[in-house]
């Protein structure tokens, strides 16, 4: 399938997870669709103007949550948000709890990944083209601290910093697996933010995660085994507290310093120029014309 390039539309991008199916307060709304190389985005990307600035909402899951995380078609949306012109991605997901610290209802703003994931493509780069990118800090510095001092702002209880284990899913843990996680040291465990925080990487954009903690997994003794019931119920709290916290970040991003981030191609391809085939230009051009220029990159 070919892309389609719709041009510099919005610079800041929000992925929502379960509960954020949708951005309030947007005006002037467009609906994109995106065309990817690699398929279709889970759904429209939509954009509009918040408090004046432009940002790209895309719902992870589809509106009214249709795709399960294993589903989840993460190198299209990251190509499409990428496509639109965003240089820096909010990613709201529900969390399980593994620290007693941290209470349903809380919000972590995580700076590293264990990934468990089993199934899914993590990587823009095959088909003759090779980079391998640095992840050791997979969080954008920066985007994480903005988010951790607007959530304060607006009262609510915040976490900086912390590990979060994305298992593949869509089952929950067991309670042995659970207990080793906890082992680990991890503070929360979802499902959805691995390939996502790789792919972002790979396309120099920057990455955050604000993490909704709603349950206590299965490991804690004294407190009911995980439901989705119970999730939603505290998801909706935790949704309102969401929305706050991005309508407080937004002006402190609109005129934010470029970061390393999105430099983070330098030295990363490892393919020599000239055994790139044209197909893979064209392919990747999105991603790697700043890299390989104006003239050998695909626009």
């Amino acid at each position: 399938m070919a892309s389609t390039r719709s041009g510099s539309q919005a610079s800041i991008g929000v992925i929502g997870g379960s509960g954020l199916y949708d951005i309030e307060g947007l005006k002037a709304v467009r609906d994109l669709r995106v065309k990817t190389p690699f398929g279709s985005p889970s759904d429209a990307i939509r954009v509009g103007q918040l408090d004046g600035r432009s940002i790209a909402f895309l719902s992870r899951h589809g509106r009214g949550h249709r795709l399960n995380p294993g589903e989840i078609n993460y190198r299209a949306n990251i190509y499409a948000m990428k496509s639109v012109g965003v240089q820096r991605i909010i990613s709201v997901s529900a969390v399980g709890s593994m620290k007693e610290s941290i209470e349903p209802g809380d919000v972590v703003i995580p700076d590293q990944f264990i990934d468990l994931t089993k199934r899914r493509a993590s990587t823009f780069f095959e088909g003759g083209l090779v980079a391998h990118v640095a992840f050791g800090e997979p969080i954008c510095a920066s985007l994480a601290q903005a988010l951790a001092a607007a959530g304060e702002e607006v009262g609510g209880n915040l976490h900086r910093g912390g590990t979060y284990l994305c298992m593949e899913g869509p089952q929950f843990s067991t309670k042995a697996e659970s207990r080793l996680y906890r082992q680990w040291g991890v503070d929360v465990i979802g499902m959805t933010n691995m390939p996502e925080a790789k792919l972002a990487r790979e396309a120099e954009i920057c990455y955050a995660t604000m993490a909704l903690a709603t349950d206590y997994d299965c490991w804690h003794e004294t407190q009911e085994a995980v439901t989705v019931e119970a999730i939603l119920a505290t998801l909706h709290k935790n949704v309102a507290l969401a929305k706050q916290i991005l309508k407080a970040v937004m002006p402190s991003l609109a005129d934010a310093p470029a970061c390393s981030c999105q430099r983070a191609l330098d030295n990363a391809i490892v393919t020599a120029p000239k055994s790139v085939s044209a197909a893979a230009r064209k392919k990747l051009g999105i991603l790697t014309g700043r890299v390989f220029g104006p003239k050998k990159g695909a626009r």
